[in-house]
């Protein structure tokens, strides 16, 4: 049985046929631990920011499929210039990336021009072009430890990630006022009624949520590091502080063990990201099949980019 999609017939395995594409295309299909379970399921590889994008350095794959959002592929591009980076959704953008535009960016950063910029991976490349190091939430805290004392720093776009790597480092940031609207909805009324459901729980958190929250967390990670701990902590249940797509890898590697998602205001399950959520199993065979939508960059902005990002990478354990 299929299906039309435009002027293509999708087939009705759809995994089956993504396989097929991806040994015709010579093709490497990333995921983010956020993607829906059935992309995770087809993916090539699964990781964190920091791992995908060493896996799109190191790939000698002739095309990628990222199933994130718009700024990995636009950091796979960047890493590998002369790959096909495809997308499966245009339109898979991130809400805190939006909200630092790179001409607001410039702005911030001339009123503080003596300031080292480190920014989160989470942005366009064109804010990344404007940064002296890219970090992520596995490595930004080893990244602010080591730069020089005496150096001011600005960090942008998570307040919530810069306030968090503040305390651990040690280091005053001036922080861009950002925040990420999935880690941004969890409720703090709804995790307490978790946990006196589940007192042995261990409660688990990305450092993108909001303070309120952290201080109720037994242990804060970036989403790998979530994932380790699931596995090596003596708890058998978690509640878990990010976005739900995570689950389905904690609850495939770790299996004896319990894992409860956390809602949002309300009860609401707004804490599945919308973005990330908006490429599917017909999409990734789509890109594949017709390969676009496809990541074009400006080769100044891409070198300009590239350096701070490459920085990270050399600086990275």
């Amino acid at each position: 049985m299929v299906f039309a999609r435009g002027s293509n017939t999708v087939p009705a395995d759809l995994p089956g046929a993504i396989a097929e594409l991806r040994k015709q295309r010579k093709a490497i299909i990333l995921a983010h631990y956020y993607q829906d379970n059935s992309i995770q399921d087809i993916a090539d590889f699964i990781g964190d920011s920091l791992e995908l994008s060493r896996k799109a350095a190191a790939t000698d794959a002739e095309v990628i499929v990222f199933c994130g959002v718009h700024f990995m592929a636009e950091t796979a591009k960047i890493l590998s210039p002369d790959k096909t980076v495809l997308i499966p959704d245009l339109e898979a953008g991130c809400s805190l990336a939006d909200a630092c535009p790179a001409d607001g960016f410039a702005s911030f950063r001339a009123q503080h021009p003596d300031h080292f910029v480190v920014s989160y991976i989470n942005c366009s490349a064109a804010v990344k072009a404007q940064s002296d190091l890219i970090c992520t939430s596995s490595n930004a805290v080893s990244l602010v430890q080591q730069l020089p004392a005496d150096r001011p720093i600005l960090f942008a776009p998570d307040q919530n990630l810069g306030r968090w790597v503040q305390q651990q480092s040690g280091r005053e940031l001036t922080l861009w006022p950002g925040s990420c609207i999935v880690h941004e909805t969890f409720s703090e009324e709804a995790l307490l009624r978790l946990k006196l459901a589940h007192p042995e729980a261990e409660v688990l958190a990305h450092p993108e949520c909001q303070e309120h929250l952290l201080d109720q967390a037994d242990f804060i990670g970036s989403t790998s590091a979530l994932l380790r701990r699931a596995a090596s902590s003596e708890a058998s249940s978690f509640l878990v502080l990010t976005e739900p797509g995570i689950l389905h890898q904690m609850r495939l590697q770790v299996p004896g063990k319990a894992f409860y998602e956390v809602p949002g205001a309300d009860g609401c399950s707004c804490n599945a990201c919308p973005y990330m959520r908006l490429n599917t199993l017909e999409k990734v065979w789509s890109c594949l099949e017709t390969l676009s939508p496809a990541i074009e960059l400006e080769e100044g902005l891409r070198q300009r980019a590239l350096a701070p990002i490459e920085r990270m990478l050399a600086m990275s354990t």
